[in-house]
């Protein structure tokens, strides 16, 4: 927070409204901590541990610098109140890219960083200009958790996971969505609260949402905060599952992962079967967290396969990726790197030349 803040707290006498709204901050601030604590402790990978704690901590920084019977300073202690109140956004937008399993934009990180610590830096030395400041690190915050948002609605149908699509919704979503309304309130009442209804409804409403983030994330749920390198489960079909992976079998052998397109919802309807017991099947059965994952998987398989092939190398690769279903060929280097570890014009150089 900035100066107006500190002088807003400074300007007015405690009232039991004050009080109440300490209260809800202070049991908001318990709960975070605790639920930062509990996951940091846990056995998730420590990126994901790290940053979930970072996220936490800095929910309860912000909540410690609003808290009206607390009256921050220029110490060194609230400049680094400050700072982790300020990360919330990126750590926001970090989390949820390592949540959902997204490629991090390193250029869009870089450009977080620099705007939270430039800001940081910029409120206590900016003086008149520290207006110009705010306006800078608000835009920044607004456009990170608009992106994190998005990030967690619109790739919801990938997800084969239905707890961590249920937390989608239930925790970056209404996070992101409360951050987003206090940055607003902040540019819109001069970046601090303006009357004490305000002040109240802001607690409550982040005394519940980390409520629900505790429900949500003290399950210690490894389908929420997972183990990439956890090796898939066996398959051990019941008679249901066997028979709908007949299914799936006949529907990959005949190509239908080549579509372009292709959503576990239309894959289903080819099935003729639930879109439920297919995301089941995919998930509990198969190992894959992601509909794209299971689709890369057979399409870089064909790719390999075309690649290597010395009838075909004059095939260009733009147009494989387009056979495969991709849109575009940004998408099927991507997959292929991560899959194979290099390029597909690296693998096909490397293929013929031991063929």
């Amino acid at each position: 927070m900035d100066e107006a803040i500190r002088a807003g707290h400074n300007a007015r006498a405690m009232t039991p409204i004050d009080l109440f709204d300490t209260v809800m901050r202070m049991l908001a601030i318990g709960q975070v901590l605790l639920i930062a604590m509990v996951i940091g402790r846990g056995r998730a990978p420590l990126k994901i541990r790290l940053t979930t704690a970072i996220l936490l901590v800095g929910v309860a920084a912000y909540l410690t610098l609003a808290t009206p019977v607390l009256h921050p300073d220029r110490s060194a202690f609230w400049a680094l109140i400050q700072l982790l109140a300020q990360s919330v956004p990126l750590s926001l937008w970090v989390f949820a890219h390592l949540l959902f399993e997204r490629e991090i934009d390193r250029r869009i990180a870089a450009v977080g960083a620099v705007a939270l610590v430039g800001c940081w830096i910029g409120f206590r030395f900016a003086g008149n200009a520290a207006f110009t400041v705010a306006l800078v690190q608000r835009g920044v915050s607004l456009l990170l958790i608009a992106h994190a948002i998005l990030i967690a609605i619109r790739e919801r149908g990938d997800d084969l996971i239905e707890k961590r699509r249920r937390l989608r919704v239930g925790f970056v979503v209404v996070v992101g969505v409360l951050a987003f309304v206090v940055i607003v309130l902040e540019l819109l009442f001069g970046f601090r609260r303006n009357g004490s209804d305000l002040g109240i409804g802001q607690a409550v409403a982040i005394l519940i949402a980390s409520s629900a983030m505790g429900v949500a994330l003290l399950q210690s749920d490894p389908d929420l905060l997972f183990d990439p390198a956890r090796p898939a489960p066996e398959p051990r079909f019941n008679p249901a599952e066997h028979v709908l992976n007949g299914k799936l079998d006949a529907a990959i052998a005949a190509g239908a992962y080549r579509e372009p397109g292709l959503s576990i919802g239309g894959l289903a309807a080819t099935l003729g079967v639930p879109e439920h017991r297919l995301r089941a099947l995919i998930n509990q059965r198969l190992g894959y967290r992601n509909f794209s994952a299971f689709l890369n998987h057979h399409r870089v398989a064909d790719a390999k396969r075309l690649l290597a092939d010395p009838a075909k190398v004059d095939l260009p690769i733009l147009t494989i990726a387009m056979d495969l279903g991709y849109g575009s060929l940004a998408p099927f280097n991507r997959a292929f790197r991560e899959d194979a570890g290099q390029s597909p014009s690296e693998f096909r150089r490397a293929a013929i030349g031991r063929n």
